[in-house]
């Protein structure tokens, strides 16, 4: 309980204003917020191009930018969290620090290692519904998955959002889901 650290990161589209805006609002409800550019500088307007650009880093060389970002102050007990390709990245960080506080997870997730285990890890995952990205089979598979190993899980759907619907300069903006999502997320945060 109380103000939680939390490592924040951005989606495919990197480090936009929404990201900032994210984390101003966690920071109003009393949390310390981080947001690592993984792009370095880099930020599209189209997906495709976000794609192109993290497929031309590659995933090792992200995933290795985001434990560097984390490392300094996991020994605190991080929250992680992310936007779609930041979930993805969010989640296999959580999953791999003992010392994790929580996992949320916003338009994203990621494939888990067969191996994977935490102990009670709190999780909350918000996704549209349907949304491209992630399928109604998908997300069935990865909660088994997640509750196999000893996360705590809930899963938020919202009917006929856009994939990114928190973030107001995209066409997928969806108010009435996003205010929903950032209600949940903080009431979640708050039992942390």
């Amino acid at each position: 309980m109380g103000p939680m650290n939390i490592m924040l990161f951005h989606s495919a589209y990197g480090l936009r204003p929404a990201v900032h805006a994210a984390a101003d609002r966690l920071r109003a409800a009393g949390h310390e917020v981080r947001v690592p550019d993984l792009f370095e500088g880099h930020t599209f307007d189209t997906v495709e191009e976000g794609m192109a650009f993290k497929d031309g880093v590659g995933k090792d060389e992200l995933l290795k930018r985001a434990v560097m970002a984390a490392a300094p102050y996991s020994d605190q007990g991080l929250v992680y969290a992310g936007f779609s390709f930041g979930a993805s990245v969010a989640q296999t960080l959580a999953l791999g620090d003992a010392k994790a506080r929580g996992l949320l997870l916003l338009h994203g997730t990621s494939d888990i290692a067969p191996n994977a285990t935490v102990e009670e890890l709190p999780v909350q995952l918000h996704v549209a519904d349907p949304d491209a990205f992630e399928s109604p089979d998908w997300l069935n598979s990865w909660y088994l998955q997640m509750r196999r190993t000893g996360a705590d899980v809930e899963i938020y759907r919202y009917p006929g959002a856009g994939h990114l619907y928190t973030d107001p300069d995209l066409p997928d903006f969806d108010k009435a889901a996003a205010d929903l999502t950032w209600k949940v997320s903080l009431g979640f945060l708050a039992t942390l």
